[in-house]
């Protein structure tokens, strides 16, 4: 009986899963796609004192408004962003991700990867895909450890920050992400 009702369960997660990642699958268009990521961009550098340092001094950001996440022992998560240079959309880019261990739930979240130098900013593309934690360091900014940063301790090559997270997932794992360049 127990193995018939985790049976059912695990049926019905991956369903769930397979319905929200197969909904961000389908490409938003370029207008929306740049209007939802200068949005988020600006309410996080509103709302963020580091990320609005950060903003005055990077070369480019890349800004991912809407990524989503699901899994069940085994996991996957998608999401499409924009680079801003100089203010303007300049490229876009796919996120996508899986893991797999001991997790379970869905969830949404935006982040923004704040580019501090050209060689950061062109190994981004000078593979097949830019692998996170592959490549330039990538310091995480949480709320904590923002509040220290001032633009003379901002000594790392990228910046990232994950904002305006909604669900719940839960669990530990093994995990890999990457970015790869789109055409829109």
């Amino acid at each position: 009986m127990f193995f018939q009702q985790a049976f059912r369960f695990f049926v019905l997660l991956s369903a769930a899963a397979a319905l929200c990642l197969s909904t961000v699958a389908r490409a938003d268009d370029r207008a929306t796609l740049e209007r939802t990521s200068q949005a988020a961009l600006n309410s996080l550098i509103a709302q963020n004192a580091s990320a609005n340092a950060l903003s005055k001094h990077a070369v480019a950001m890349l800004v991912f408004p809407d990524v989503k996440k699901a899994g069940l022992i085994v996991g996957g998560q998608f999401g499409e962003g924009v680079l801003w240079r100089d203010g303007k959309a300049t490229a876009y880019y796919n996120t996508g991700g899986a893991s797999y261990g001991f997790q379970a739930g869905v969830q949404e979240y935006g982040y923004a990867m704040f580019f501090m130098t050209e060689s950061a900013l062109k190994a981004l593309d000078a593979t097949q895909g830019f692998e996170v934690g592959v490549g330039p360091s990538i310091v995480v900014v949480d709320q904590g450890k923002g509040v220290t940063h001032t633009t003379t301790t901002l000594q790392d090559d990228i910046y990232a920050f994950v904002f305006n997270q909604k669900g719940l997932m839960a669990g530990i794992g093994i995990q890999g992400n990457k970015i790869t360049k789109i055409t829109k």
